[in-house]
């Protein structure tokens, strides 16, 4: 059977109905609420839609418990919760976003607290602060003791209700609308429901702000409500969106286990009963925490859901326990009413009883990768909220943090999207603060939506539990690239139906499940460390040697696309000695980039190198040498060691033994490669191809030039190069020791014989030039004697002399006399080239340099264990 494509678009019927706005939010949790209300307070002329799955009063937000972190305390500091974060993040937080976060966050909870939001406090009227896992310092606000995001969402849902945001509820969304030019024009979605919108519509708006929560449902076991299907994550990726850091699923360490059979929502036991002195113990009542963190009960998540999974483990045991006795039954009932009726309500009296918990889906660190003013890699399209990978939480979330990024990036995209709009209105691009904008992310008003022609699809509802069970057998706490294979098996197999799949809220949530939980595999299985909350048995330790990067995920029509990003450098970076030698040699490193990423995707489709994969055990390294096979002129070193780095996405690591431009003898050592084999042998042909060629052209040119040695003529290239590779040719000949002529059709006038006929003469062609580009050089080609003198009449500088003879060339010398340079081409080979060079001539322009150089016999010898 043929095996399905992930959709690039769900299938769905055409729109309905289709309305205008300046903003569309989708969501309606902290972040999608404070957008709105932020914009409307910036533009209250605006219209603003918010679009949202449910009732507005739904999703995630109302079911944080914990509360919000914040600088308050006059003993605080934002730099020790910039700290704290940092350490939570496992290396991989994208520090400036997170000071971002600790600097403004203040602020924007006041201004939440403005709104209506009412949390505790003490006797004397000032907040309550308390503290949680990953915290030094006490500086969590709650409200109602564990019901902090039900009065967020209560606060928000009234401003809402009291402004003139539209809001559109019982709305799924499906696809981006685009322009032609790419840039974001709209969604579609589908109203579940009857009345004035209902079925699918399509909202046109230049500004999307994706603010659609998680993606929990898409394991069996969850905190996440039912609502959370990854629906951002995936419209995104079919967007052709970049999504980072997809693996780092944190799994919340105290869910109320309901016995091992329970699926769905389970109720979230939350971090701040442990902040109050709860403690985690076995079934013999061992506290086995303090012998695993100095922190105790309060370490990390992820450190404590690893704790708990590995006592498991070692007991047998489907759960441990969270003893909180100790608290007495008026705490439990004004500190944690809410957990203590959900206890009660499921058969446990916290009061007098342990309460059985065990880790569970809970948050997604990754996301839809932004930039600080949370703006996607498409044009016009935002994320903010736990849809968003803004760099905040790393490899691991730090408690209470999250309410707390909505906030803040909440009111930095609102602010972007007013900036971007008062430009357009201006007819102008605002300039950027703090951070580029993404490649692309050109700034305007959005134009007609086009039509859709990439593949569509969808996934038969009923695979939605089998996706669930897979993923939370394979791809959960504990995973090895054993159990991610198997995995990703058998999502390649839920794909495919016998039966034809009707476009419905429960095809399109299961075909979005399907969508995440691929690119999440796909992330995990190639992470082969142990980081934050991903945990791998094959790969137990950290490695930050070859992961201390982030893994992009984008979606093609042969399925996800992965690119290794190292921390803290952009998408398309290049290693910092690769860029500046490719800089010193005149390339422009984004430019080689581009190139090997090209290469890359023509070689490594969503299989991988699938003779290595079967192969070579993951966990081997070896060195290899590139070894010439023959004598020659090497070119291209620092773009081979480009191609390892990227291919082996930042773990092979090259040392080069000689430089571009030098003289090789066989057997030579040109570089010395170490990392993965896999890897190494993936990379092979691509690096051998581009150095083979380049060496060989420098190795032609170096020929060329000691032919004419001692002469005063040059030995330069012409514009007979590859597509794409001009620039890389060209510097394989100044390698060689030769010059370039014209890099492109803009860099000098070059006026030749169908130019001469098209404007009637030489002459008239010369002054044609002249006139359109005053100052521009001007060279003109001539192939008799007798062009030469009105050509020198009109002022030409440099004149190419088309297929004379030897005796022609040095006659041609004699009449000019020094009054322009002189170029001889055509019909010039090696043996001919040191009597063209000695009449005189300045040039010899050699074609064949780049378009018909023979490769330099290259190798990469694998080294002998």
């Amino acid at each position: 059977m043929t095996i399905p494509a992930i959709p690039q678009r769900l299938t769905a019927p055409p729109p309905g109905w289709t309305v205008e706005a300046d903003v569309v939010v989708v969501g309606s949790g902290v972040a999608g609420l404070t957008l709105a209300l932020r914009y409307a307070g910036l533009d209250p002329e605006a219209k603003i839609l918010v679009v949202t799955k449910d009732v507005l009063s739904s999703g995630s937000t109302r079911w944080a418990q914990g509360g919000i972190a914040a600088v308050l305390d006059p003993a605080d500091t934002p730099a020790e919760h910039l700290s704290d974060t940092l350490v939570a993040g496992v290396g991989l937080c994208d520090e400036e976003a997170v000071r971002v976060l600790v600097t403004e966050g203040p602020g924007a909870l006041r201004e939440l607290i403005a709104t209506g939001a009412r949390f505790d406090t003490d006797a004397s009227g000032e907040l309550q602060l308390t503290r949680e896992g990953g915290h030094r310092r006490n500086r969590i606000v709650h409200a109602g003791g564990d019901a902090t995001g039900a009065e967020v969402q209560r606060a928000l849902v009234q401003a809402v209700g009291e402004s003139a945001i539209q809001v559109i509820e019982h709305a799924l969304v499906l696809d981006l609308l685009k322009d032609a030019e790419g840039r974001t024009a709209g969604v579609t979605l589908h109203v579940m429901g009857e009345g004035e919108r209902d079925g699918v519509g399509a909202v046109r708006a230049g500004a999307v702000v994706l603010a659609t929560g998680g993606m929990g449902q898409v394991y069996s076991a969850t905190t996440n409500p039912v609502v959370s299907t990854g629906d951002g994550v995936a419209l995104a990726l079919r967007a052709g969106a970049v999504v980072r850091d997809l693996e780092f699923v944190q799994f919340h360490p105290t869910v109320l286990w309901l016995g091992e059979d329970a699926t769905g929502q389970q109720p979230l036991i939350s971090e701040a009963v442990r902040g109050e002195g709860a403690v985690l113990v076995d079934a013999e009542g061992v506290r086995f925490m303090k012998d695993v963190h100095e922190l105790a009960d309060l370490a990390p998540r992820d450190v404590v859901a690893k704790a708990i999974m590995q006592r498991m483990r070692e007991t047998g045991a489907e759960h441990m326990y969270l003893d909180a006795r100790h608290f007495g039954e008026e705490k439990w009932r004004t500190r944690f009413p809410t957990i203590h009726a959900v206890c009660l309500e499921h058969g446990i009296d916290p009061v007098t009883q342990p309460i059985p918990v065990a880790p569970a889906a809970h948050y997604a660190s990754g996301g839809v990768r932004t930039d600080l003013r949370g703006r996607t890699s498409v044009p016009g399209l935002y994320a903010c909220g736990e849809v968003a990978c803004t760099g905040v939480h790393g490899a691991n979330r730090l408690a209470s943090n999250s309410l707390l990024e909505g906030l803040v990036f909440a009111r930095r995209i609102a602010e972007d999207i007013h900036a971007e709009r008062q430009a357009w209105s201006a007819g102008s691009t605002p300039r950027e603060e703090g951070t580029a904008a993404p490649s692309g992310a050109v700034r305007h008003a959005p134009g007609e939506p086009v039509a859709d022609d990439r593949p569509a699809g969808l996934l038969d509802p009923r695979a939605r539990t089998r996706i669930q069970g897979h993923m939370s057998r394979g791809a959960s706490v504990l995973r090895s690239r054993e159990s991610l294979t198997e995995v990703a098996k058998a999502l390649l197999n839920v794909r495919w139906t016998p039966v034809a799949v009707e476009p419905c809220t429960e095809s399109w949530e299961t075909t979005n499940l399907l969508t995440v939980a691929s690119a999440l595999v796909a992330a995990a299985r190639d992470r082969e460390e142990t980081r934050g909350s991903h945990w791998r048995e094959d790969f137990a330790e950290r490695n930050d040697e070859w992961w201390l990067g982030h893994l992009d995920v984008t979606l093609t029509a042969e399925g996800t696309t992965m690119t290794y990003v190292p921390h803290g450098r952009g998408a398309d970076a290049l290693p910092p000695q690769v860029e500046a030698d490719l800089v010193e040699a005149g390339l422009v490193p984004a430019e080689v980039a581009a190139l090997l990423e090209v290469a890359r995707a023509e070689d490594v489709q969503e299989a991988g190198d699938v003779t290595s994969l079967a192969t070579i055990p993951a966990e081997q390294i070896a060195t290899a040498d590139v070894v010439a096979r023959v004598d020659g002129v090497v070119a291209g070193l620092a773009v081979a060691e480009g191609v390892f780095a990227l291919f082996g996405q930042g773990r092979l690591t090259a040392e080069r033994r000689v430089k571009d431009g030098e003289r090789v003898a066989r057997g030579d050592v040109l570089m010395t490669v170490t990392g993965p084999t896999r890897d190494l042998l993936t990379a092979e042909r691509t690096a051998l191809n581009l150095l083979t060629h380049l060496s060989g052209v420098a190795t032609l040119t170096d020929r060329w030039v000691r032919a004419v040695e001692g002469t005063g003529a040059r030995i330069r290239d012409s514009r007979k190069t590859l597509p794409g590779l001009r620039a890389l040719e060209k510097y394989a000949v100044r390698c060689g020791g030769g010059v370039n002529h014209r890099m492109s059709l803009s860099d000098a006038a070059l006026i030749k014989d169908n130019h001469v006929v098209a404007a009637g003469g030489v002459a008239e062609a010369f002054r044609a030039v002249r006139d359109a580009y005053p100052g521009l050089p001007i060279e003109v080609e001539v192939d008799r004697i007798d062009q030469i003198e009105p050509v020198l009449a009109e002022g030409a500088e440099e004149i190419l002399l088309d297929n004379f003879t030897v005796e022609q060339l040095a006659e041609a010398v004699r009449l000019v006399a020094g009054r322009a340079r002189l170029e001889s081409s055509g019909g010039l080979t090696l043996e001919s080239a040191r009597d063209v060079a000695a009449t005189g001539v300045d040039y010899l322009a050699v074609g064949a340099l780049t378009h018909s150089a023979p490769a330099l016999d290259i190798a990469l010898d694998l080294r002998g264990n």
